[in-house]
């Protein structure tokens, strides 16, 4: 787990490092990596798919919400894989 503070004003953006697309074969979204690729879970690959360098934490959240009505709050979901995410070294903040 990563010690930073994830806040709801912070901006995520993908470590350069790795690439995020659907990759059919696995039917799943992956990060590919020099030395491999991770297989995300579908909750994993619809934040990181928003994940653009531009979009908040916040504007992240919002958007799930209104992807998935039914879920309720997704703040504290969010914020702790973000965390998890910077901790990985996927994300920089």
């Amino acid at each position: 787990m990563s010690d930073i503070q994830i806040t709801p004003a912070l901006v995520p953006v993908l470590n350069k490092m790795f690439r995020f697309q659907w990759e059919k074969a696995q039917n799943c979204f992956v990060l590919l990596y020099p030395e491999g690729m991770i297989q995300l879970n579908g909750p994993a690959g619809e934040i990181l798919g928003l994940v653009d360098g531009e979009r908040t934490v916040a504007a992240i959240t919002a958007e799930l919400e209104a992807k998935f009505p039914d879920a309720g709050d997704l703040s504290g979901d969010i914020i702790e894989f973000l965390g998890e995410a910077h901790g990985q070294h996927w994300i920089t903040l």
